[in-house]
C-alpha cells in the first residue's frame, strides 16, 4: 500500500496519467488536471493517499442511493481535488482546493476498523471526485471487501476505461451524475466531457455494478425539456427502464449567486418527462418530497422515505409481496 500508484504510463520524458479521461501527460515535477497526482522521477505519486478531508457516517440514501442497502449507514470519505470544475459545487471548498492543510492521515485498515465498529454496511468514496485518489481508495475496499463490506463510488463519471476494468470486484455501486446533455456545457463550464460519461456509464451496465443516475437541475442550464428528455432517453435506451434517476434542486453555490434554486414545478416536469421515457423509479432530491418506491407492475408501495430516513420497506427477498415483481436493486 503506497502513494505511489501503476496506472500510468510512460510516453517519451513524460509519463500519462491513466485514472481518467484527461489523460494528462506530466512532465517531471508536473501535477495533473486534478492537483494531487503528480510525476515524481517518473512515478505517479498520488499526493491524497491516506489524506481524508472528509469523513462521516451517513445513511446511504444520501448519496443518492435508494436501491442499494435501503436503511443502512455507509462511513464516507473524500479527500481534497477534482478533475471537473464545476462553477456550481457543493463541496468546493475541498473539492476545488489542492492543499492538503486540514487532512488528516488514517490508513486503510483505520476505516475499514471504524467501518465496522460503527455498524456500517459499506464505504463511500464521495464528497469530492473519488477517482482521482482511487489508488488508495481501492486498498481501502479490497480490505473492505475483506470484511464483508460494499463499496460505492459517487463520482462524475469520468473514469478512464482502464479503471473501470480495474474496479470490477471490488467496486459494488455507482451513483453517477448526469450534468446535462451538451458536450459543448461539459467542456466549457465543467472542465470535462459528455461522451465520456455517457460512455462510462455504458461501461459499468455492461459490467455488472449496480448504477444510479443523478441530475443537479440548474435554471437556465439544462432544464429544458429537450436536454430533460434526452437525458432520460439515454438512461432508459442505453441503461434500462429500472435503472434510478435522481432529479436534484440546485441551490446557489460558490460561484453561482445569480441563480434562484430550482423551482419544484421544474423538478415535476423532469419527473414526468422521465415517466414518459419509460423510466420505472425517478425520484427527487433536495426538496421535502415522497420518494417512496412503488411496484411498477402492481403499484404496491415498497419502501416509504421521509427525508434520508426510510420508514417502510416491505420488499420481500428483493420482490414486490403483492404480485411477486423483482425489484432491480441491491438489497443484501
Amino acid at each position: 500500500m503506497s502513494r505511489v500508484h501503476e496506472f500510468y504510463k510512460n510516453e517519451g520524458s513524460k509519463i500519462e496519467c491513466l485514472l481518467c479521461r484527461h489523460y494528462c501527460k506530466l512532465k517531471d515535477g508536473q501535477v495533473g488536471i486534478c492537483g494531487v497526482n503528480k510525476n515524481e522521477n517518473g512515478n505517479l505519486v498520488n499526493l491524497v493517499y491516506g489524506k481524508v478531508s472528509a469523513i462521516n457516517i451517513d445513511p446511504i440514501e444520501k448519496k443518492p442511493l435508494y436501491h442499494f442497502l435501503p436503511g443502512n449507514t455507509s462511513l464516507s470519505i473524500g479527500t481534497v481535488g477534482c478533475n471537473f470544475q464545476c462553477p456550481f459545487c457543493q463541496n468546493w471548498q475541498i473539492s476545488q482546493s489542492k492543499s492538503l492543510d486540514g487532512s488528516y492521515d488514517v490508513t486503510p485498515e483505520q476505516l475499514v476498523s471504524l467501518a465496522v465498529e460503527k455498524g456500517c454496511k459499506s464505504i463511500s468514496y464521495t464528497y469530492n471526485e473519488p477517482t482521482i485518489f482511487y489508488p488508495f481508495a481501492k486498498d481501502v475496499a479490497f480490505l473492505a471487501k475483506e470484511a464483508g463490506l460494499k463499496n460505492v463510488f459517487v463520482s462524475n463519471g469520468f473514469e478512464s476505461p482502464e479503471v473501470i476494468d480495474d474496479m470490477v470486484g471490488i467496486i459494488d455501486a455507482f451513483n453517477i451524475d448526469i450534468k446535462g446533455f451538451k458536450d459543448e456545457y461539459y467542456k466549457k463550464y465543467l472542465k470535462g466531457g459528455l461522451e465520456g460519461v455517457l460512455d462510462t456509464l455504458k461501461r459499468l451496465k455492461e459490467r455488472n455494478f449496480w448504477v444510479e443516475c443523478t441530475t443537479l437541475i440548474v435554471p437556465g442550464d439544462n432544464d429544458s425539456d429537450e436536454e430533460l428528455r434526452d437525458i432520460a432517453n439515454f438512461i432508459a435506451k442505453e441503461l434500462d427502464v429500472n435503472t434510478p434517476w435522481h432529479i436534484s434542486a440546485f441551490h446557489p453555490d460558490y460561484k453561482v449567486n445569480d441563480k434562484g434554486a430550482t423551482p419544484v414545478e421544474t423538478l415535476q416536469r423532469a419527473y414526468n418527462i422521465g415517466k414518459e421515457a419509460g423510466l420505472n423509479f425517478i425520484y427527487m432530491g433536495n426538496i421535502l418530497n415522497d420518494n417512496t418506491t412503488y411496484c411498477p407492475n402492481c403499484g404496491e408501495s415498497l419502501i416509504q422515505r421521509v427525508g434520508f430516513s426510510v420508514r417502510k420497506n416491505i420488499l420481500n427477498n428483493g420482490k414486490c409481496p403483492k404480485c411477486g415483481t423483482e425489484i432491480a436493486g441491491v438489497w443484501r
